[in-house]
C-alpha cells in the first residue's frame, strides 16, 4: 500500500501538499489545479487507499478495509433499500469482511451538500441511488475525490447499473394491447427521476404504436396515499375510467387497490392495475398486484462489484451494466 511520502516523491511535491490534496483541502490551500491533478493521478497509480476504516477501527495501516457508502434518498423510495441490502448480503466479499458498509441518507437536489464526496475522508467509494436531474447535473460538472457508481441512472462520466426503463414501458403497453384494451392510463409519482421519466415515455410510445388511447396521465405522491388519492380523483371526475392503469410505483398501486375497494370498483373486472418494482408485499394485496419486477438484488451485487473494481483500480473507463425487467402476473390484471 502506497504511503503519502511515496506519492510526494513521485509527484515531486512535499508530503504536506499531498496530505492537503488527499484530504480535499487543495483549493483551500490554494494549490494549483495541475498539481492537484498530478498528485491524484500518482495516488491512483500507486494504489493509495485512505485509512478511513483503519482509523475508525484502530487497525494497523496494513489491515485497511475499504468503506463503501450507499447514498439513498430520504423519501418513499427508501422502501427499496431493504432489497438492495439483501442483494449485498449474499455477496461473498461482504461476508468475508473485504469491505465495510455505510448507509447515508440524502435529500434530492442536495447531493452537493454531501461534503465527504469532496474530501474522501469518510468512505472510499459511493453507490448513489435515486439522483435527481439537478443531482446528476452537479455530478457531471464536479471532480469528486472518491469512485462513484450510479444506480438506476445514466452517465458517460461514471459507472452505472441500470434497467432499460424505456423498454419496460413499451412492454407493459404491449401486454395491455394483447389483452384487447383500447383505453388505458398511467400514474406517475411526482418525483425527479430519470428512470420514471423513461418508463412513462416508453409506455406512451407503446400505447401509440399499438393503436390504443391513453385517456389519463395522473400524478401523485410516491406513497400509498398518493395512489389512493388518484383513484378518488378519477371517481369524482366526469370521465369514464380506463380499462387499465399502469402505476410507476408499487406503493401507489397498493393505495389504488384500497381506494378501488372503498369506491366499489372491482379489480380486475372494472379496472386492471399494474405496479412497478415487485415489492415483497405486492404478492399479498387483495387482489394480488400484477407488477414489473425490478431486479434490485442483482443490481446491488453489480454495483458492489463495479465499485470494488474502481477502488482497486481494475476499471479505467466507465462501464454501463443493464439488466432486464419482467412482468409478474397476478390477479389485479
Amino acid at each position: 500500500m502506497a504511503t503519502i511520502r511515496e506519492i510526494a516523491e513521485k509527484a515531486g511535491v512535499s508530503s504536506g501538499t499531498v496530505s492537503f490534496i488527499l484530504n480535499g483541502k487543495g483549493d483551500k490551500m490554494r494549490i494549483s489545479e495541475a498539481t492537484q491533478k498530478r498528485v491524484l493521478e500518482v495516488a491512483r497509480e500507486l494504489g493509495y487507499l485512505p485509512s478511513i476504516s483503519a482509523r475508525r477501527l484502530r487497525n494497523n495501516d496494513d489491515n485497511k478495509i475499504p468503506v463503501i457508502t450507499i447514498l439513498w434518498t430520504l423519501d418513499a423510495r427508501a422502501s427499496l433499500i431493504s432489497r438492495f441490502l439483501q442483494g449485498i448480503q449474499t455477496k461473498s466479499l461482504y461476508k468475508d469482511g473485504l469491505f465495510e458498509l455505510l448507509i447515508q441518507p440524502y435529500e434530492n437536489d442536495k447531493l452537493n451538500e454531501v461534503e465527504s464526496l469532496h474530501t474522501g475522508t469518510r468512505f472510499n467509494g459511493a453507490i448513489i441511488a435515486n439522483a435527481s436531474s439537478e443531482d446528476l447535473e452537479y455530478l457531471e460538472r464536479v471532480d469528486l475525490k472518491v469512485p462513484i457508481v450510479l444506480y438506476q441512472r445514466y452517465s458517460e462520466k461514471f459507472n452505472t447499473v441500470n434497467v432499460d426503463s424505456f423498454l419496460t414501458g413499451i412492454e407493459v403497453a404491449q401486454f395491455l394491447a394483447r389483452k384487447g384494451h383500447e383505453q388505458v392510463g398511467i400514474v406517475v409519482p411526482d418525483i425527479s427521476s430519470q428512470a420514471v421519466d423513461l418508463r412513462q415515455q416508453g409506455f406512451l410510445k407503446g400505447v401509440e404504436e399499438c393503436g390504443m388511447v391513453n385517456t389519463h396521465i395522473q400524478k401523485g405522491d410516491f406513497t400509498e396515499e398518493g395512489g389512493y388519492k388518484v383513484i378518488q380523483s378519477l371517481v369524482k371526475g366526469s370521465d369514464e375510467l380506463p380499462a387499465a392503469l399502469f402505476f410507476l410505483s408499487d406503493p401507489m398501486a397498493m393505495g389504488a387497490l384500497a381506494a378501488c375497494h372503498d369506491n366499489g370498483i372491482r379489480v380486475p373486472d372494472d379496472l386492471e392495475i399494474i405496479g412497478h418494482d415487485n415489492d415483497e408485499q405486492t404478492a399479498y394485496t387483495v387482489p394480488a398486484l400484477t407488477t414489473v419486477h425490478l431486479p434490485v438484488e442483482e443490481m446491488a451485487v453489480a454495483c458492489i462489484n463495479q465499485l470494488m473494481n474502481l477502488i482497486n483500480h481494475k476499471i479505467q473507463t466507465p462501464e454501463a451494466l443493464q439488466y432486464k425487467t419482467k412482468l409478474v402476473r397476478r390477479t389485479s390484471c
